[in-house]
């Protein structure tokens, strides 16, 4: 009789969070959190419901540990950057906004958005729990090296709140189009995507400097990270 080797039996608990994560933000972002069973969820991660809520007490339990893993712990990466950065405000809102939005642009965690932003009024838990720990954590972090550019004589004096959403707000909208109209549209009207990211941050920073705009340059596009092999 074959049994399963205990090291490999616990590389498989230790996994399943992530592949219960990954289940339900594909099946959320497809159908909608309210329409998505938790069974559904379940069987796509091969596992039973009785197993699925053993890690997440319930659907809404879920999809917040869904929006904290693919974007709170991702803006807390962000900040701890930040707090070890020793170049100009402009390098940091280069590094953080064009390698991170570029990375989840590329990622299915892009469609965290639009589920989001679909769901929320139907769930005032979840919009709650979203603005504490997506809104005013990302506000907070780009919030400070803004501040942090205008103290130093980096950027004009601007209204801090009003150029950290010109910075983001495209970036999200960018997401929600790959999710929604990109999704159905012929192939020749898509939106580069990844050009547009590093396009509009430098915009926003050129209009943002006390130097004249062509003295920064435009960044690059980052390179398309090589895609698995895994099946």
């Amino acid at each position: 009789m074959q049994t399963t080797d205990p090291a490999q039996r616990r590389r498989r608990k230790e996994a399943r969070p992530q592949e219960l994560l990954e289940a339900a933000l594909a099946l959320f972002v497809q159908k909608g959190f309210a329409a998505t069973r938790a069974e559904e969820v379940a069987a796509l991660a091969g596992v039973s419901k009785g197993t699925l809520y053993l890690y997440y007490p319930s659907k809404e339990e879920l999809l917040k540990a869904v929006i904290a893993h693919y974007l709170s712990d991702r803006i807390a990466e962000g900040a701890a950057q930040a707090a070890g950065f020793n170049g100009s405000a402009t390098d940091l809102l280069q590094s953080i906004l064009i390698d991170w939005w570029t990375q989840l642009y590329d990622s299915p965690a892009a469609g965290v958005f639009k589920l989001v932003i679909t769901e929320v009024r139907n769930f005032p838990e979840i919009a709650g729990f979203y603005h504490r720990e997506v809104v005013e954590r990302a506000h907070d972090l780009l919030g400070r090296i803004v501040r942090q550019g205008i103290d130093q004589g980096e950027f004009r004096p601007v209204d801090v709140d009003h150029a950290v959403h010109s910075l983001v707000l495209p970036l999200v909208m960018i997401c929600l189009h790959r999710h929604s109209l990109g999704a159905c549209t012929p192939a020749d009207w898509h939106l580069d995507g990844r050009a547009f990211i590093a396009q509009h941050v430098h915009l926003v920073l050129a209009g943002l400097s006390v130097r004249p705009p062509q003295a920064l340059a435009t960044p690059p596009v980052p390179p398309i990270p090589p895609r698995s092999t895994a099946p």
